[in-house]
């Protein structure tokens, strides 16, 4: 079933909040990533200012970018909207670059991020990726992080793509906070971080950040073997590769089977597979305000057990040849 584009009243609906972590920023139910506003996605600046406006305007107070998006322009287009709205309004959340995690780095990245943003403190400052070449030790990164907290430029702490080992090492490195959130890709699909990540954060208190919650559109029920996404990130992802698209259909049939009894779209079916977990806060993008409404809609159809079997059921018996353990996808650089 596929979103009508039939507008939803914010005066009836009533957003729910979570606190990230043990006291992190206290964050709406669902957020918005703006990875959009990026060359990589093609997105239009002005349609995606629109959208999180109406995402604010439906409760939404939860926005994540990253400097590596479009190279800190998606942090420009997260600062008109603050402008715009008003930065009281919005728990805003960044990341700093892999390539920018030495002390002083570290420090010069998130002025620069503050300055894109209009802010002068960050809510949520999270590390995009551990240090892939595995020359600055976590220790170093953790102490320039803390640092900022305890001057009040950030406000919470929290990391990107971590596995357990790598948030051990990070927590142990802390002394007056910790990590409050992890931002990872989990999906109906890919779902990876159930084996260990998830269990772990779940014990200490971590909230998780779902990226590509939607599967990078896989779960929207808009593609099939016939039409497939093409002309922007999407074109690398094997998702959607004609033998996984054919699975995927097989779980987008049963979702849309559940949405068509409750009225919904098949990507609200699958955002809210995620938030029937409480410690899971879906972050998906928009490109405009239709995408944005559908989005923060899901929250109005929590799923019952027997929906949720059903399609753990369903989940059992689609093969998906390429599922990647880490996202297959260019981090674009800050240079």
């Amino acid at each position: 079933m596929r979103y009508t584009g039939q507008p939803i009243s914010s005066e009836d609906f009533e957003m729910d909040f979570r606190t990230l972590g043990k006291n992190g920023p206290k964050v709406s139910r669902i957020g918005m990533g703006v990875w959009q506003a990026s060359d990589l996605w093609k997105g239009d600046d002005e349609q995606i200012v629109r959208a999180i406006t109406r995402s604010h305007e439906l409760g939404v107070n939860l926005v994540d970018t990253a400097e590596a998006y479009g190279n800190g322009h998606s942090e420009q287009v997260v600062g008109r909207a603050l402008r715009d709205i008003g930065r009281e309004e919005f728990v805003v959340a960044t990341k700093v670059h892999g390539a920018n995690l030495r002390y002083d780095e570290l420090q010069r990245a998130a002025s620069a991020s503050m300055k894109r943003l209009g802010v002068k403190v960050i809510d949520l400052y999270q590390i995009h990726w551990p240090d892939p070449w595995e020359q600055v030790p976590l220790k170093e990164t953790m102490k320039a992080l803390e640092k900022l907290c305890t001057e009040g430029k950030i406000r919470a702490i929290g990391v990107s793509n971590f596995a357990v080992r790598d948030l051990e090492e990070a927590r142990s490195h802390l002394s007056r906070t910790d990590i409050v959130s992890n931002q990872v890709r989990y999906n109906f699909l890919q779902r990876e971080i159930e084996e260990e990540v998830l269990p772990y954060c779940r014990k200490n208190n971590i909230t998780i950040l779902a990226y590509s919650p939607l599967a990078q559109g896989a779960l929207t029920g808009k593609y099939d073997r016939e039409h497939v996404p093409k002309g922007d990130i999407r074109d690398e992802n094997k998702l959607f590769a004609p033998k996984n698209i054919e699975q995927i259909e097989k779980v987008n049939a049963v979702l849309g089977s559940i949405a068509r009894r409750r009225g919904c779209s098949v990507s609200q079916g699958a955002l809210s597979w995620l938030l029937a977990n409480q410690m899971v806060v879906p972050i998906p993008g928009a490109k405009n305000e239709a995408q944005a409404e559908e989005n923060v809609g899901s929250t109005k159809h929590l799923l019952t057990n027997a929906e949720l079997t059903e399609l753990d059921t369903a989940y059992e018996l689609v093969d998906i040849d390429y599922l990647p353990t880490v996202p297959d996808v260019p981090i674009e650089l800050v240079t």
